[in-house]
């Protein structure tokens, strides 16, 4: 292999333009790919930036043309060269350097390769697996390095934006101790304090409380969290949080900042114009029209609550829903009278995936109703559904009927299944919006208590304190989430101030007071000491990455991610360690019984 020892890169392929045209320029990269037409041999050279044509001439150098020949996929190469303009029809107009091309005057093979498993290009077929195992090949692909450099942009952006408005970026500690309390802890083992453990952070909640009480009054992180639960599309063992927290502060200061962020954002890295203030939802109004609190708006289906109509019913299946304090809610698929059986068939299997017992259904016909519940319905019902659904020939409706938890969830995941199948989605499109005014708790069926819909340290709003005792189910958090196209990028909250409160929430939520300070118990130290009011939010720089990326592959924008059972396929992490490192830690492993 050849070195560089007396060439100095000039250029990068793809940041040359014509007016550089007659320069010599050294340019250095990866080949892309040879074309040999006898006298001229083709290499297209690539780095970062994109791609540029080389030309070697046997006529006018047949030993450089010569040692090109040898030159095969992903080599990497140094060259020389004359920046010329190619005639006027060998222009690729596809290609940003289509109108230059370099004649080579020199060449140099820095390193060659080996036949690569996948062909290295945009959109790659290749199985995915594969492409994970050789991650640093599949990262040589133009798309992956455009959202890799995108991603790049949005943490300096986000840096750049919370420094004009007052903030200071403050590192928080990755070794803390576990709180149990939500997704499950990864856990590390101290060798000097024999069988105690760190936990990684899920989150830099109390630190970046504790920086409030400590008196910076604007702090963000961009920093690594780790949650230890099950994998899908857009979840990620280990992912990144732009977090925020800032003191003196209401919902709308918060929600303020916030909104320039994502604002600038969109203009600067879309060129798009986000107009401000975003709109808003309720929990309790988001659940009702879209059977979710991170509801995609950019299509207008929504839930439609029937339970008043058919309360009465004859088919059993609505009335005695309602009689047992469910709900019967629907969807009208307009346009799916058209869908065959099979397909309506494969729509109750949507819902039965959200534990709905079926799908009940109906197709608006010119003077009819085709439905295997028709005969169950009355005249003044089945005109009732037609009139508050609105439907017109040629629609489908869609019903569940159960406790308003499964409807909801149901119908919400089969309105999204059905956006796709109807093609209602404006792919271009970016919906924000906020969902605000969740509930403080949810009940945990398994445990039979209370629990706090977002984390413990969430304030309640001021006008539902007295329902803490009485109405838990009533009180509503002083709680907001930004949600982009369907995907919840961002939350926060209010945080309580007040140390009696802190103790309050605890108790609630089945703490004892000595379990409340065994667990948290520096922060309630700590809230003696004077706390201001704060509150924070922190994005998910990988979803908010991911949308302005337009991918739906989460691990399209980590250089280095995981796949569904949490391991690197590259680096075959997890792996077993020896046992001498296990003795220094104290620890010896069993065999799991299944």
């Amino acid at each position: 292999m050849e070195n560089i020892q007396g060439m100095k890169r000039t250029h990068r392929c793809a940041e040359l333009t014509v007016a550089d045209a007659g320069k010599e320029v050294v340019l250095m990269g990866w080949a892309q790919r040879r074309r040999d037409l006898g006298a001229l041999i083709f290499i297209t050279l690539r780095d970062r930036s994109g791609i540029m044509q080389v030309v070697f001439n046997s006529e006018t150098d047949p030993e450089l043309h010569e040692k090109a020949f040898q030159v095969r996929s992903e080599y990497v190469l140094a060259v020389r060269g004359t920046l010329a303009l190619r005639s006027p029809e060998a222009i690729n107009k596809n290609m940003p350097t289509g109108e230059l091309e370099v004649i080579a005057t020199e060449l140099r093979i820095l390193s060659k390769s080996e036949t690569p498993p996948f062909h290295i290009e945009e959109d790659s077929h290749a199985n995915e697996v594969l492409r994970l195992k050789y991650r640093y090949l599949d990262l040589r692909r133009p798309d992956l390095q455009k959202i890799l450099m995108l991603r790049h942009r949005v943490a300096k952006l986000a840096r750049d934006y919370y420094d004009e408005n007052g903030f200071y970026e403050i590192e928080t500690p990755v070794l803390g101790r576990s709180t149990p309390e939500g997704a499950r802890d990864y856990l590390v083992p101290s060798r000097v304090h024999p069988g105690k453990f760190y936990a990684l952070p899920q989150s830099p909640q109390l630190f970046k409380q504790l920086l409030m009480v400590a008196g910076y009054d604007r702090y963000m992180q961009i920093t690594k969290c780790f949650r230890d639960e099950d994998l899908r599309a857009d979840r990620q063992p280990e992912f990144t949080q732009i977090d925020l927290e800032m003191s003196f502060v209401d919902v709308e200061d918060v929600i303020k900042v916030n909104e320039g962020f994502i604002q600038r954002l969109f203009k600067q890295l879309l060129n798009i114009d986000m107009p401000v203030p975003f709109k808003r939802l309720s929990f309790n109004e988001a659940m009702a029209r879209y059977g979710s609190d991170k509801p995609d708006t950019r299509f207008d289906m929504e839930l439609i609550d029937l339970s008043d109509v058919v309360k009465d019913s004859g088919f059993k299946v609505f009335s005695d829903t309602i009689a047992s304090g469910g709900s019967v809610r629907a969807l009208n698929a307009r346009g799916g009278g058209s869908f065959s059986r099979k397909e309506i068939d494969a729509l109750g299997e949507v819902v039965k995936t959200y534990k709905a017992k079926g799908l009940a259904w109906i197709v608006v016909e010119e003077d009819s109703l085709r439905s295997p519940i028709a005969k169950f319905l009355s005249e003044e019902e089945k005109s009732k559904i037609l009139e508050r659904t609105k439907a017109e020939k040629g629609d489908l409706l869609l019903f569940v009927a159960d406790k308003d938890e499964i409807v909801f969830d149901s119908l919400g995941h089969l309105r999204l299944h059905l956006g796709e199948k109807l093609n209602l989605i404006d792919k271009n499109r970016y919906d924000v919006l906020w969902i605000t005014e969740f509930p403080l708790f949810e009940w945990d069926e398994e445990e039979e208590r209370w629990v706090a819909k977002h984390h413990p340290f969430t304030s309640p709003m001021d006008e539902d304190i007295d329902y803490l005792d009485s109405d838990p189910a009533r009180v509503r958090a002083k709680a907001y989430d930004i949600v982009i196209n369907g995907y919840e990028v961002g939350g926060g909250s209010i945080r309580i101030h007040n140390q009696e409160l802190q103790q309050k929430m605890f108790n609630l939520i089945g703490f004892t007071d000595e379990q409340a300070k065994e667990r948290f118990g520096f922060l309630l130290e700590a809230f003696k000491y004077g706390t201001p009011p704060h509150g924070g939010l922190a994005f998910g720089l990988d979803r908010l990455v991911m949308l302005l990326a337009k991918t739906d592959n989460i691990r399209d924008v980590i250089a280095f991610p995981k796949v569904q059972t949490a391991s690197d396929l590259m680096t075959n992490a997890p792996d077993i360690v020896d046992d001498k490192q296990l003795e220094e830690l104290c620890i010896k492993t069993v065999e799991k019984s299944e």
